[in-house]
């Protein structure tokens, strides 16, 4: 018997507005990201600056608003100063998160030259590990202040007269974490994060900071971290961090597709979190929500050097399946599907360190599996977010019970006059017949409907050729008035793109 599913989608009941910063990445100091990734004087495709533009150009075709540096781990002993100034004084330090040796060829300055070259922002993390309120100031003052000072004129000195103008910077990284340099107990980061937001904000009001939250929602102090961190810092911040990595490491396939339920709880137990602080501040400001690292990532791949101290190594080099590329889809409907409070997303990483490029040093480049889902939300899922309602059969798997089989959510483009719809069956047996109430979005014609699928599902992208690309769906949707009935593959990525009748 055929799987049927229903949803109807009703423009008079919209979620919130995308943020463009939803679709943001993330680029550390770690491994190939920068050095032999965004970064490779010598290259035949290297730039006079020396960044790739074959990596430049498919950055911007992913449209990535804002990217998060220079980490993660990196960042909680990271000295700012050390890249800046003539590159032959540069001194070369050893980086203790992820035992390499970092050459400073690249720092704040080069970094924003490269990010304009890619038409982003910055989502700027100081050193709250290590290092405190003071050097946040500095970096602060070095970033944005116009001149007249003595880290801005350090600024205009190093060859940069117009100020960066960062406008979103992050209060340290993974501080509840022991893996963390410098970790900090939930009153000690709150007391420090606090009086670095006040101090920023002193020196630019016009900033927005994001307080660390917990790494997961697994581990031991969530969310009392959370509670007792905000407790002190919300007045200040505009924002708590979230993080999340999904794993298959007993190669469960269907509990691996379910994942995205616990997500979507983690953002909930967040989201209540906030509002918890809120009310007993009594306070009026709604403080919302940094999903800042979030992807697939395998416990397999190589984190550490062998041996250690090497300046560049291949490290954390995931090879995305399109199985994978399924989960990425699932996570980006969980983040839309919260976008009245998620406000800034960063798919970690960019480039080569668990990321939807790859490159070869001094060789080629390619895209990953994950690569498309992304591409597609970024390119169509701007505009604002309306919660399907779905009517689904649904399953069980060894650690979630009631999972949907299929999972979707739609953006409206009032500008273009389109709406879009993203969804995954889940299913890994059968295909679904999905129908569509779509009668507040009557005379709407189907432009396109994209599906990525594979019958392998460990099938993966390389230098020797993509086996996971998107297709074109022919005959598998029809629109009669205010319905549409389509044919969703089972173990699938949809993308179905509507417009209004001219």
């Amino acid at each position: 018997m055929q799987k049927s599913a229903h949803m109807v989608i009703d423009r008079e009941l919209p979620l919130s507005e995308v943020d463009k910063r939803l679709y943001g990445s993330f680029i550390e100091h770690l491994g190939r990201a920068v050095y032999h990734g965004i970064y490779e004087p010598g290259h035949p495709l290297a730039d006079e600056d020396g960044f790739r533009k074959d990596v430049i150009g498919l950055v911007k075709e992913l449209q990535v608003p804002l990217v998060r540096y220079p980490g993660g781990n990196y960042s909680s002993n990271y000295y700012w100063e050390d890249g800046t100034g003539p590159r032959e004084l540069r001194p070369k330090r050893l980086d203790m998160a992820w035992r390499t040796t970092e050459t400073n060829e690249i720092g704040i300055d080069e970094f924003a030259k490269w990010a304009k070259k890619v038409d982003t922002d910055i989502l700027m993390t100081v050193n709250l590990g290590t290092r405190g309120v003071t050097d946040a100031c500095n970096l602060l003052e070095y970033c944005n202040h116009p001149g007249g000072s003595k880290y801005s004129d350090m600024r205009i000195k190093n060859g940069v007269k117009e100020p960066h103008n960062i406008k979103n910077w992050c209060l340290g990284n993974e501080m509840d974490g022991d893996w963390q340099l410098g970790q900090k107990t939930p009153e000690e980061y709150g007391r420090l994060a606090r009086e670095a937001a006040k101090a920023m904000k002193l020196m630019d009001p016009g900033i927005e900071l994001v307080s660390c939250g917990s790494t997961n929602s697994w581990i031991e102090t969530f969310p009392e971290w959370d509670a007792v961190t905000l407790d002190q810092t919300y007045d200040y911040v505009d924002y708590i961090s979230l993080h999340r990595y999904a794993e298959n490491p007993d190669h469960d396939d269907a509990n691996f597709l379910a994942g995205t339920v616990e997500m979507d709880r983690f953002i909930h137990t967040m989201i209540c979190v906030c509002d918890y602080i809120k009310a007993k501040k009594r306070s009026s400001k709604t403080l919302n929500l940094s999903f800042d690292e979030w992807n697939v990532w395998e416990e397999d791949v190589s984190e550490m050097p062998d041996p250690p101290w090497q300046i560049g190594p291949h490290l954390l080099e995931q090879v995305y399946t399109f199985e994978d590329a399924l989960v990425v889809g699932l996570m980006l409907i969980t983040l839309l599907k919260h976008a009245d409070r998620v406000k800034i997303g960063c798919l970690a990483q960019l480039v080569n360190v668990i990321a939807p490029i790859r490159t070869d040093n001094m060789g080629g480049i390619w895209k990953q599996t994950i690569f498309y889902p992304f591409l597609h939300a970024s390119t169509y899922g701007r505009g604002i977010v309306i919660t399907p309602i779905i009517t689904a059969s649904r399953h069980d798997t060894k650690e979630f019970t009631d999972v949907p089989d299929i999972d979707a959510v739609s953006v409206y483009n009032p500008e273009a006059d389109e709406l879009t719809i993203f969804a995954v069956n889940r299913d890994l047996a059968d295909d679904i017949v999905l129908t569509a109430d779509l009668r507040s979005f009557e005379g709407y014609r189907l432009l396109e409907h994209i599906v990525l699928e594979n019958e392998d599902l460990k099938a993966v992208n390389g230098m020797d050729g993509e086996k996971v690309t998107p297709g074109k769906a022919e005959g598998r949707a029809a629109i009669d008035g205010g319905s549409m009935e389509v044919v969703l593959h089972k173990a699938s990525w949809n993308v179905i793109r509507l417009k209004k009748e001219a």
